[in-house]
């Protein structure tokens, strides 16, 4: 606890803060590699041996480059001489090409009624369709309310009926089922 005296003379207790050093990320390079020993993998990509840390990191400073510690948990620890920067580079580009190809699927939703018109149907079936072609996935929700609760099989047969439009471009993946006064049901893209 820290003690502190304000201008009036009130004495303010505080407590100090929790900072500890700051989160390494990557594996080890140079002085940060704990092990004694390693083996070591000279910058050509061949194995030498087993060396000592010290001679090791000497080693790899007469060519310029840092000692990196690739497999931490093997006994003992294997090495590699590398320019670090470059090594973070690479790995920094990588992850971004990984971000850039990765395909984010999405779930649109599409509201109906049992009472749907033609018209209507036809317009959410475009959108459902869309959707599906985009790659993303189509939730079909549909809210009974009052009396079309006693009828829930017009709900499902519409459901059934979307279905069978779209089994060319979508699977099943959550069949039509009723949540309360609501049934859902959704679809997954077969595009891919």
């Amino acid at each position: 606890m820290v003690f502190c005296l304000t201008k009036t003379g009130e004495t303010i207790i505080s407590r100090p803060t929790k900072s500890g050093p700051p989160k390494q990320e990557g594996p080890n390079v140079n002085d940060q590699i704990q092990s004694d020993k390693i083996r070591l993998i000279d910058s050509a990509g061949e194995m030498k041996g087993v060396f000592p840390t010290d001679k090791a990191i000497e080693m790899a400073f007469d060519e310029g480059l840092d000692l990196v510690e690739v497999s931490p948990n093997a006994d003992p620890p294997v090495c590699k001489i590398m320019d670090y920067g470059k090594y973070k580079y690479e790995q920094q580009k990588k992850a971004s090409e990984a971000r850039k190809k990765q395909k984010i699927v999405e779930i649109k939703e599409i509201k109906i009624s049992p009472r749907i018109e033609k018209h209507d149907y036809d317009v959410k079936m475009r959108n459902a369709t869309r959707f599906l072609e985009n790659g993303d996935k189509v939730k079909v929700s549909m809210r009974l309310r009052g009396r079309e609760m006693a009828h829930q099989e017009i709900g499902f047969n519409l459901l059934k009926q979307m279905i069978e439009e779209l089994e060319e471009i979508s699977s099943i993946e959550l069949h039509p089922k009723l949540e309360g006064r609501q049934m859902i049901m959704i679809l997954a893209s077969k595009v891919a």
